[in-house]
């Protein structure tokens, strides 16, 4: 059954209060029956709407509307968390109000941002990236427990003068893999193509720190092995393109971008994934970028939930 969710909190947002702080609490041990891998989505209502989508071997969070008005500058960037349990752990640490703390089970210290976090996009017309605010609606189509799935709809937005576009993206991560399946379905008022930068953050850990950044153009992966923390160790990222829309590499002041070209109304697929080297089998840059090398991604449209 799929489950429709818009974002609560909206009347709220357009009178201008803020929602209430969350408060911190002891996390919540899993259970013996929780303690399977499996895949899990879910909509954290509590916490302005973060929608949080795992595996076995991933952890992402994206952001709702409602969080705009509670921690400016909110982003549509996708969000990483580090991760050494193959089951669900996001939702019970982000009641806690303290995901930035290790309890055991991974944390989140991976910070977005104004930037495209683990595989955000944008519209990349004029050497500038034209984003999107947080997303508005989200449809579960699976929470698990083989695979994550869903989809979530963002505002239209402008790219520089006179063009608009909206986004609706299907994100679907199934159990044992790093990646997520992304299908972006961008619709806008003029015809005629776009050139579409998907990103990795610069400097999500703070500071002046960069990452180390792999850029592979015949395979048309973006591949990024973050600077070490010695508290939290180190992130790694990428995001893998279909080589016959692969128009090239960028970067802004806040994303290095791979860029690929899109048509309005027509799915544009990719992948994006995360890794923690504390949590996963790749402890070094170079087992990273070997195991993104390795992917041999679909990048044909899937089919619709109803011919399913």
């Amino acid at each position: 059954m799929e489950l429709v969710k818009p974002v609560l909190g909206l009347a709220a947002l357009a009178l201008g209060v803020a929602a209430p702080a969350q408060q911190r609490a002891p996390m919540r041990a899993a259970t013996p029956a929780e303690r399977t891998a499996r895949a899990a989505v879910v909509i954290a209502g509590y916490r302005h709407d973060d929608l949080l989508w795992e595996n076995d071997l991933t952890a992402h969070r994206i952001y709702g509307r409602a969080l705009e008005a509670i921690e400016p500058p909110s982003s549509s960037g996708i969000d990483a968390w580090g991760r050494r349990v193959p089951w669900p752990y996001m939702d019970r640490q982000l009641r806690t109000g303290d995901q930035h703390a290790d309890h055991g089970e991974g944390l989140d210290f991976y910070n977005v941002g104004t930037g495209r976090g683990t595989g955000g996009l944008g519209i990349w017309q004029d050497n500038k990236l034209w984003t999107s605010r947080n997303y508005v609606r989200a449809r579960i189509l699976s929470a698990g427990p083989q695979v994550a799935d869903f989809t979530v709809d963002y505002p239209s937005w402008p790219v520089d003068v006179g063009r608009w576009v909206r986004e609706t993206r299907r994100f679907t991560l199934p159990a044992g893999t790093h990646f997520t399946q992304m299908v972006s379905t961008l619709t806008s008022n003029r015809a005629g193509p776009l050139i579409v930068g998907i990103g990795i953050s610069k400097r999500p850990i703070g500071g002046f720190q960069l990452g180390q950044v792999t850029k592979d153009a015949p395979r048309a992966r973006l591949v990024w092995w973050g600077p070490t923390d010695p508290a939290r160790g180190t992130m790694a990222a990428a995001v893998m393109v279909d080589p016959g829309a692969f128009a090239g590499f960028a970067e802004d002041a806040d994303n290095y971008l791979i860029l690929v070209r899109a048509t309005p109304g027509r799915p544009l697929v990719y992948y994006a994934g995360a890794a923690w080297d504390r949590g996963s089998a790749f402890a070094t840059r170079a087992a990273w970028d070997a195991h993104v090398a390795a992917q041999s991604p679909d990048f044909a449209a899937p089919r619709s939930r109803a011919s399913q």
